[in-house]
Protein backbone atom coordinates (compact mmCIF):
# COMPACT_ATOMS: atom_id res chain seq x y z
CA UNK A 1 0.00 0.00 0.00
CA UNK A 2 1.70 3.41 -0.70
CA UNK A 3 -0.06 6.68 -0.49
CA UNK A 4 1.76 10.07 -1.74
CA UNK A 5 1.23 13.65 -1.42
CA UNK A 6 2.98 16.84 -3.40
CA UNK A 7 4.91 19.12 -1.02
CA UNK A 8 2.51 22.62 -2.17
CA UNK A 9 -0.64 20.47 -1.51
CA UNK A 10 -1.65 21.99 1.45
CA UNK A 11 -3.29 18.99 2.85
CA UNK A 12 -0.54 16.80 2.59
CA UNK A 13 0.35 16.87 6.54
CA UNK A 14 -3.17 15.91 7.06
CA UNK A 15 -2.87 13.08 4.00
CA UNK A 16 0.44 12.14 5.45
CA UNK A 17 -1.53 11.55 8.81
CA UNK A 18 -3.93 9.77 7.70
CA UNK A 19 -2.15 7.44 5.42
CA UNK A 20 -0.11 6.25 9.10
CA UNK A 21 -3.18 5.42 10.65
CA UNK A 22 -4.23 3.47 7.59
CA UNK A 23 -0.95 2.01 7.46
CA UNK A 24 -0.10 1.18 10.81
CA UNK A 25 -3.44 0.65 12.51
CA UNK A 26 -4.19 0.35 16.18
CA UNK A 27 -1.28 0.29 18.41
CA UNK A 28 -0.27 -0.09 21.60
CA UNK A 29 2.60 1.95 22.08
CA UNK A 30 3.99 5.16 20.36
CA UNK A 31 5.97 4.47 17.32
CA UNK A 32 9.44 5.07 17.59
CA UNK A 33 10.97 7.29 14.42
CA UNK A 34 14.24 6.49 13.04
CA UNK A 35 15.51 9.47 10.63
CA UNK A 36 17.60 8.55 8.17
CA UNK A 37 20.04 11.10 6.43
CA UNK A 38 23.02 13.25 6.18
CA UNK A 39 23.68 17.21 6.41
CA UNK A 40 25.91 16.97 4.43
CA UNK A 41 23.68 16.98 1.02
CA UNK A 42 20.72 19.31 0.96
CA UNK A 43 18.61 16.36 -0.72
CA UNK A 44 19.72 14.03 1.71
CA UNK A 45 18.80 15.89 5.06
CA UNK A 46 15.26 15.31 4.56
CA UNK A 47 15.36 12.95 7.44
CA UNK A 48 17.93 14.90 9.97
CA UNK A 49 15.53 17.96 9.23
CA UNK A 50 12.53 15.64 9.99
CA UNK A 51 13.99 14.56 13.36
CA UNK A 52 15.11 17.60 14.61
CA UNK A 53 11.49 19.39 13.80
CA UNK A 54 9.88 15.96 15.90
CA UNK A 55 12.56 17.01 18.75
CA UNK A 56 11.39 21.26 18.88
CA UNK A 57 7.43 19.77 18.77
CA UNK A 58 8.05 17.58 21.64
CA UNK A 59 7.00 14.11 20.21
CA UNK A 60 6.61 11.93 22.62
CA UNK A 61 7.90 9.13 21.70
CA UNK A 62 10.97 7.97 20.53
CA UNK A 63 13.21 9.82 17.47
CA UNK A 64 16.44 8.65 16.53
CA UNK A 65 18.46 10.96 14.16
CA UNK A 66 18.54 14.76 13.94
CA UNK A 67 20.84 17.63 12.76
CA UNK A 68 22.76 17.21 15.54
CA UNK A 69 22.96 13.30 15.70
CA UNK A 70 22.35 11.87 12.39
CA UNK A 71 21.91 8.39 11.50
CA UNK A 72 23.61 7.60 8.04
CA UNK A 73 22.27 4.64 5.91
CA UNK A 74 25.85 3.06 6.85
CA UNK A 75 23.88 2.49 9.89
CA UNK A 76 20.93 1.21 9.36
CA UNK A 77 22.24 -2.16 9.26
CA UNK A 78 22.66 -2.24 13.27
CA UNK A 79 20.14 0.04 13.68
CA UNK A 80 16.93 -2.21 12.77
CA UNK A 81 18.66 -4.82 15.53
CA UNK A 82 18.89 -2.40 18.48
CA UNK A 83 15.76 -0.87 17.89
CA UNK A 84 13.52 -4.04 18.09
CA UNK A 85 15.52 -4.97 21.15
CA UNK A 86 15.33 -1.57 22.84
CA UNK A 87 11.50 -0.83 21.69
CA UNK A 88 9.85 -4.70 21.16
CA UNK A 89 6.29 -3.72 21.21
CA UNK A 90 6.31 -0.52 19.41
CA UNK A 91 6.11 -0.17 15.38
CA UNK A 92 8.89 1.56 13.24
CA UNK A 93 8.62 4.83 10.96
CA UNK A 94 11.38 5.18 9.07
CA UNK A 95 11.97 8.38 7.36
CA UNK A 96 14.31 9.34 4.62
CA UNK A 97 15.26 11.04 1.18
CA UNK A 98 14.48 9.46 -1.73
CA UNK A 99 15.19 9.35 -5.73
CA UNK A 100 12.38 8.54 -7.65
CA UNK A 101 11.04 9.65 -11.43
CA UNK A 102 11.56 13.59 -12.59
CA UNK A 103 7.77 14.16 -12.03
CA UNK A 104 7.95 12.63 -8.88
CA UNK A 105 10.02 14.90 -7.01
CA UNK A 106 8.27 16.99 -4.21
CA UNK A 107 5.87 13.67 -3.28
CA UNK A 108 6.14 12.39 -0.11
CA UNK A 109 5.41 9.05 0.06
CA UNK A 110 3.74 6.38 3.00
CA UNK A 111 4.70 3.27 1.77
CA UNK A 112 4.10 -0.41 4.28
CA UNK A 113 6.88 -2.00 4.50
CA UNK A 114 10.48 -1.06 5.55
CA UNK A 115 12.78 1.14 4.02
CA UNK A 116 15.73 0.51 1.89
CA UNK A 117 18.20 3.51 2.24
CA UNK A 118 20.60 3.54 -0.60
CA UNK A 119 18.45 1.56 -3.23
CA UNK A 120 18.34 4.65 -5.44
CA UNK A 121 22.24 4.38 -5.43
CA UNK A 122 21.94 1.08 -6.44
CA UNK A 123 23.84 0.53 -2.68
CA UNK A 124 22.88 -3.07 -0.63
CA UNK A 125 22.17 -1.85 2.96
CA UNK A 126 20.12 -2.77 5.63
CA UNK A 127 16.36 -2.55 6.03
CA UNK A 128 14.36 -0.97 8.69
CA UNK A 129 11.08 -0.35 9.76
CA UNK A 130 7.53 -1.51 9.62
CA UNK A 131 6.05 1.93 7.37
CA UNK A 132 8.39 4.35 4.95
CA UNK A 133 8.13 7.78 4.68
CA UNK A 134 9.88 8.91 1.64
CA UNK A 135 10.38 12.34 0.39
CA UNK A 136 11.65 12.38 -3.53
CA UNK A 137 14.20 14.53 -3.00
CA UNK A 138 15.74 14.65 -6.71
CA UNK A 139 15.80 12.36 -10.35
CA UNK A 140 16.70 9.13 -10.17
CA UNK A 141 19.75 9.11 -12.55
CA UNK A 142 23.63 7.75 -13.01
CA UNK A 143 24.58 10.86 -10.80
CA UNK A 144 21.64 10.52 -8.22
CA UNK A 145 23.97 11.64 -5.32
CA UNK A 146 25.39 15.25 -7.06
CA UNK A 147 22.04 15.64 -8.04
CA UNK A 148 21.23 16.20 -4.32
CA UNK A 149 23.46 18.61 -3.66
CA UNK A 150 21.97 20.44 -6.07
CA UNK A 151 18.30 20.06 -4.36
CA UNK A 152 16.28 23.38 -3.09
CA UNK A 153 16.86 23.28 0.68
CA UNK A 154 13.16 24.84 0.26
CA UNK A 155 11.74 21.94 -0.92
CA UNK A 156 13.24 19.81 1.59
CA UNK A 157 12.55 21.74 4.62
CA UNK A 158 8.64 21.87 3.62
CA UNK A 159 8.76 18.76 3.23
CA UNK A 160 10.07 18.27 6.84
CA UNK A 161 7.27 20.39 8.28
CA UNK A 162 4.63 18.44 6.57
CA UNK A 163 6.30 15.12 7.35
CA UNK A 164 7.34 15.76 11.58
CA UNK A 165 3.54 17.74 12.01
CA UNK A 166 2.16 14.52 10.46
CA UNK A 167 4.15 11.83 12.09
CA UNK A 168 3.51 14.55 15.49
CA UNK A 169 -0.26 14.47 15.02
CA UNK A 170 -0.24 10.29 14.97
CA UNK A 171 1.65 9.92 17.59
CA UNK A 172 -0.34 12.48 19.59
CA UNK A 173 -3.57 10.16 18.28
CA UNK A 174 -1.62 7.08 19.77
CA UNK A 175 -0.83 8.67 22.91
CA UNK A 176 -4.27 9.62 23.77
CA UNK A 177 -5.85 6.12 22.75
CA UNK A 178 -8.31 7.81 21.16
CA UNK A 179 -7.86 7.43 16.89
CA UNK A 180 -10.77 7.43 14.62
Amino acid sequence: MEYAFHFYNTMAETGLCMALKNVLGELTAPPVVLCVGSDLAIGDSLGPITGTMLRQKQYGGFVYGSLKTPVTAKEVRYMEGFLRKTHPSSKIIAVDAAVGESGDVGLMKVVSGPLRPGSGANKRLGKVGDVSVLGIAAPKSAFSYSLLNLTRLNMIYSMSEAISGAIASFGLCCFRRNCS
